[in-house]
């Protein structure tokens, strides 16, 4: 940093329904806070009263000012202030604006903190009885076209619990584009309300998620919790034999083919070499 004093970026965590869920720590942050950077100045301020918090400068960061809000957050910590940053629900950064605030901070040798705490994506996979151990939060899905086909495509295969957030009134449609591109049969958990009066949390195939959508559009926010590809079926001995002779129609020496059919197939060694013999022998000399 060149100039001026080092300022604090606070990313706070504020409830994503329930009140209740508002932290100490997250009200200590905002009332010890010089600005609050936010996306709803109403939603926000609502909040700040809810905890008994005096209004604070704001600075508006959402899905359009982010990059413009940038600019003003960097010069508030230049002057050695603490800027907390909220978003309307949840977590900052995560599907919501956050990230550049970070990154322009970071660039300025500025401080960057967290106060954790609600998250609707962590919300909803603990709860989905679908694997913790690995996961990827996708966010939104991009909404037509060639990127929402891609980005569908590149989700097929992909291993690992997903994450994906989604409107009320697109969620039907969603869903049946998941089950024209992963099958009925992936389980899926759909969260609705978390944390609040209704929650509720479904749980069950692709295909009836997408039946039970079409039939009644569900209301409030939605998180969808979706099973990742099941792993791929173990090649059989006739997988191993046609891959050794494309690799020997390729122009592949034994040694070589044996290496690239055992590492692709995901199979022993030895399994391989020993059909790479039997399939030399049974060729005509």
């Amino acid at each position: 940093m060149t100039g001026g004093r080092t300022g604090r970026l606070v990313l706070v965590s504020t409830p994503i329904g329930n009140l209740g869920d508002l932290s100490p720590r997250a009200v200590a942050a905002l009332a010890g806070a010089d600005a609050i950077v936010c996306e709803d100045t109403r939603r926000t301020g609502r909040l700040l009263q809810h905890a008994g918090i005096a209004a604070r400068r704001f600075v508006v960061a959402n899905q359009h000012t982010e990059a413009r809000a940038a600019a003003d957050v960097v010069r508030l910590l230049g002057e050695g202030l603490t800027v907390a940053v909220v978003t309307d629900a949840g977590t900052p950064g995560v599907s919501d604006p956050g990230e550049r605030l970070v990154k322009a901070a970071l660039a300025g040798g500025h401080d960057v903190e967290a106060v954790p705490g609600p998250s609707a994506a962590l919300a909803a996979l603990v709860v989905s009885g679908l694997p913790t151990d690995r996961f990827v939060v996708e966010g939104f899905l991009p909404r037509s076209g060639p990127a929402r086909r891609e980005r569908l495509a590149s989700l097929r295969p992909e291993p690992r619990t997903m994450v994906l957030y989604e409107a009320p009134h697109r969620v039907a449609r969603t869903l049946a584009d998941l089950v024209d591109t992963m099958g009925p049969d992936r389980p899926v958990a759909i969260a609705r309300e978390l944390t609040k009066l209704h929650e509720e949390i479904w749980r069950g195939s692709l295909g009836a998620a997408r039946d039970r959508a079409a039939d009644e559009e569900p209301r409030g926010e939605l998180v969808l919790v979706l099973g990742g590809a099941p792993p791929p079926p173990p090649a059989t001995s006739a997988d191993v034999v046609e891959a050794l002779q494309a690799a020997y129609a390729a122009g592949v020496d034994q040694k070589h083919a044996v290496s690239e059919v055992a590492a692709a197939l995901d199979v022993p060694r030895r399994v391989v070499y020993a059909a790479a013999i039997r399939l030399r022998a049974a060729s005509p000399r």
